[in-house]
């Protein structure tokens, strides 16, 4: 019963071109800097601000501050920019809400602790000097890929980033506000010493100051080419639905660079970027989602969409939850991930310049950066449907594609092969998100899992993911997880991959695996873990449980064919707590951006994965 009223939920929830999406939910930095980037470009309406400000307002707890993922705690440079987008909004600064939130801004250090991604905000409003923002010259884009530090040398989030950027602090705009910001700076006491870096660091930070002094006086030539050739590389990836990369961060200070750089907002780039942003705005009216929205209208920017990878999770699901391969449903589902498969060239192939395309981005419109993940799992799901000859074609692809994006050590990594000069970690500017896309567990574990499913484990490339994947196993007997919180979301990856790559459940690796997360079974039978789990140990593996996660740790138990009674358990929390709609209520972020900053909450993880898990235990 619990599993047919879920796959009754789940299918009423497709469009009717074939796709599903569930919300993506982030934090409120993205709302108040898309009000920032409005009043910047000087677009911003009073209409939408307040829209904006109220959702803002609803997601400040009870000690003024607001936080990264649910649960969590404060977070300094969040508090910051969520105040300032209230003050922007109109909030007097001795309101009760701001009061509070101001003393925890100043108890943690003032706007001078904040992050370097929040002093460049303050910076576009003249509220910090560009002078004492780290330095980022466009020349950087005139460095070869071979050369150490170029922008290949960065995760694709991080290279669309840094690039507009660049041009951005090149120009060094203050645009005014009708308030400063001065109730949050506290002054540093004189004797504050700053901790002793790494050999490492201390070099970068020296390139660091000798890099600011040849901004202040750069080679005139060299600047104007460097320019250019960044204004085209930024034009160029812009995607159809007008975004970069089909994220906020790129999106948002690619506008501003080209708003620079003389992009009016009537010109075609422009528009369509900011037409993009507003279809990426979900418009609420009395929390009609069950997100904490307040009560009225109110609206929130999605940070990125997630129509492939929902797509592909709910086909598997609805098929594991025994739908013939045939159903309309599935065969729809099928037709319009057909029909989103990449075929062109995209940053990936300076890596791989021989490698033929192949594959399938995250979002509606994402051509430049296809990823290895939503590749293997589009693979899998279009396993489950009646072939034809479009389909094989396409998968075959794909297949060719992952094979030749393993990187030299046998994993992968999502977006880029070789992505992994760790250096590009300790530069100054970049202190917030991880900034290389190096191989993982979770990724790895996916391909190795679609090469299984296509007969391929006899091939090397198969025979090195397997390897590798083993020897990324954590002394505790868990895997860590890049994408979804954490060790539950690895090992739930890498235990069904290891299975159905032909290893044995009694191998050892898969029996400690295994013993790691019955250890780790809640006292109501489910699994949850915390975020602050990649910061802290106790965290590991612990935390209220929650349906994605559960759901997670029963595919891995399951796939093993051990340990029946906490099958069991697992289960029957599942069935418990669902709701009369067939959907499970879950407020807690178990998907990662970026481990340690930024967390996500993939409202269709809560329904698709408790699919699986209760269709295959079923079975």
């Amino acid at each position: 019963m619990a599993l047919e009223l879920a796959c009754e939920h789940l299918l009423s929830l497709q469009d009717r071109a074939g796709w599903w999406q569930g919300e993506l939910q982030t934090n409120v930095t993205m709302d108040a800097e898309d009000m920032l980037l409005r009043e910047f470009l000087g677009v911003r309406r009073a209409d939408e601000t307040e829209r904006s400000a109220a959702w803002i307002r609803s997601q400040q707890r009870a000690d003024g501050t607001w936080t990264n993922f649910y649960g969590g705690p404060g977070d300094l440079s969040t508090t910051i920019e969520a105040y300032w987008a209230l003050r922007l909004a109109g909030d007097r600064p001795d309101a009760e809400h701001m009061r509070t939130a101001a003393e925890f801004i100043r108890e943690q250090g003032g706007v001078a602790n904040a992050r370097v991604f929040t002093h460049l905000w303050l910076a576009l409003f003249g509220l910090w000097s560009w002078e004492d923002v780290p330095a980022l010259p466009p020349e950087i884009v005139l460095l070869p890929s071979w050369f150490p530090l170029n922008i290949y040398d960065f995760a694709c989030w991080a290279r669309q980033t840094i690039v507009a950027l660049s041009l951005v602090k090149t120009h060094r705009p203050a645009r005014e506000l009708p308030f400063d910001l001065d109730e949050l700076r506290v002054e540093r006491p004189q004797d504050a010493a700053e901790p002793q870096a790494a050999p490492r660091a201390r070099w970068l930070a020296r390139g660091d100051r000798i890099l600011r002094a040849y901004e202040r006086r750069p080679l005139r030539l060299l600047r104007r080419i460097a320019l250019a050739r960044a204004e085209r590389w930024i034009v160029r990836r812009q995607e159809a639905d007008g975004s970069w990369g089909g994220i906020q961060p790129p999106w948002v200070y690619s506008l501003i660079a080209l708003h620079l750089s003389g992009y009016a907002p009537d010109h075609p780039v422009m528009r369509r970027g900011m037409d993009g942003l507003n279809n990426f705005m979900v418009e609420d009216r009395d929390d009609s989602r069950a997100v904490g929205a307040p009560a009225g209208r109110s609206r929130r920017l999605e940070a990125c969409q997630s129509p492939v990878w929902d797509t592909a999770l709910a086909l598997i699901a609805l098929s594991d939850a025994g739908l013939p391969g045939d159903h309309p449903a599935l065969a729809r589902a099928a037709d319009w991930l057909l029909g989103e498969e990449v075929t062109i060239p995209g940053d990936w192939s300076v890596a791989r310049p021989r490698l033929a395309p192949g594959g399938w981005a995250f979002e509606f419109a994402n051509v430049n950066y296809p990823d290895v993940d939503d590749t293997a799992e589009v693979v899998l799901a279009l396993r489950r449907v009646k072939d034809n000859a479009r389909l094989s074609g396409a998968v075959r692809r794909a297949a060719r594609w992952v094979e030749g994006m393993q990187s030299s050590g046998g994993g992968w990594g999502a977006f880029d092969a070789e992505n992994t000069r760790t250096m590009v970690r300790e530069l100054p500017f970049l202190d917030f998100g991880e900034v290389i896309d190096e191989p993982s567990a979770d990724v790895s574990a996916h391909a190795l899992e679609m090469l299984a499913e296509l007969g391929l484990l006899d091939t090397p490339v198969a025979q090195r993911g397997m390897r590798w994947l083993v020897e990324q196993q954590e002394a505790d007997g868990s895997w860590f997880g890049r994408w979804g919180v954490n060790h539950v979301y690895g090992t739930g990856a890498a235990v069904p991959a290891l299975i159905a790559a032909g290893m044995d459940p009694s191998e050892q690796c898969i029996k400690r695996a295994l013993r790691w997360l019955l250890d780790h079974q809640n006292d109501d039978g489910g699994w949850g873990e915390d975020p602050r789990s990649y910061d802290e140990e106790e965290w590991i593996g612990r935390g209220p449980s929650t349906a994605s996660q559960t759901a997670w740790a029963l595919l891995a138990l399951h796939a093993a064919k051990g340990a029946p009674e906490a099958i069991e358990r697992g289960v029957g929390w599942l069935v418990a707590t669902q709701r009369a709609d067939g959907g499970w209520d879950e407020p807690q972020y178990t998907g990662t951006g970026f481990p340690s900053d930024y967390y996500i909450n993939y409202h269709l993880y809560r329904l698709a994965f408790p699919i699986m898990a209760l269709g295959r235990c079923r079975r």
